[in-house]
């Protein structure tokens, strides 16, 4: 069978963009502006570039068996994982499911959050055909209750670091909640700032999954470091 064609095939992943892996899951630092599983775009997405790493890796010429087991915005960097058996995928979305899995991202802001750490919870209502989120401080109909946690962590130059612990998880959830503190993502001109990335991405970075693992029954703490862009990089004094 030969190798599907993709729009915008922009790489292949190399041993650098592995973060983890063992024989039942492999964890990624995702680009920001890479999107996660096809969609109407025909992009090649990550899903696709593991599956094609790992058959290469391991010599299987009719492709490499990947379950996807959560997702990050395409604008989103950091770290994401991916099944590659069938138990593994099982368990891992059961933890998912029951708030096993414990995020950690961090987040650039222009405006410095008041108060400085807190609790937020909205209803969100996602609006499919515009691919927008909506977050409501009461129960409304069709809304998903959405929980984080956040506090800020340090500021440069006119810059706020935030970082954010989502109890819930939910499209767009943390970039629609921050926002409500008038505090949009820097780049995230859906949610609020006032121009977005030419690089198509904004300052929301995955940093951090930590959970026991579903077949080994350790603990594992997968963190991605940050984007070497030029931007991000001078937030590193904060990555201690």
């Amino acid at each position: 069978m030969g190798r599907l064609e993709f729009k915008n095939p922009f790489y292949d992943l190399t041993d650098a963009d592995v973060l983890y892996e063992d024989n039942h899951i492999i964890g990624i630092n995702k680009k920001g502006g890479e999107l996660v599983q096809m969609d109407e775009t025909g992009d090649d997405p990550l899903e696709e570039k593991v599956k094609r790493y790992l058959a290469k890796k391991y010599n299987k010429p009719n492709s490499a068996f990947i379950g996807v087991v959560h997702r990050l915005d395409r604008p989103v960097s950091g770290v994401i994982i991916f099944a590659k058996t069938s138990k593994a995928l099982d368990r891992i979305n059961d933890m998912f499911k029951n708030r096993e899995m414990h995020k950690t991202y961090w987040a650039v802001v222009r405006n410095r959050p008041v108060p400085e750490s807190g609790n937020l919870v909205h209803w969100l209502v996602k609006n499919p055909q515009r691919n927008i989120t909506a977050a409501y401080d009461h129960e409304v109909e069709g809304g998903s209750r959405s929980e984080l946690n956040y506090q800020l962590i340090g500021d440069l130059e006119g810059y706020h670091l935030i970082e954010v612990n989502p109890i819930t998880g939910r499209p767009h959830q943390i970039r629609v909640q921050l926002s409500t503190l008038d505090c949009p993502i820097v780049g995230d001109n859906k949610y609020g700032y006032p121009r977005g990335s030419l690089k198509r991405t904004i300052c929301l970075h995955a940093k951090r999954l930590q959970f026991i693992h579903p077949v080994k029954k350790e603990e594992i703490c997968i963190e991605a470091p940050l984007p070497r862009d030029g931007f991000w990089n001078k937030f590193e004094i904060f990555d201690l």
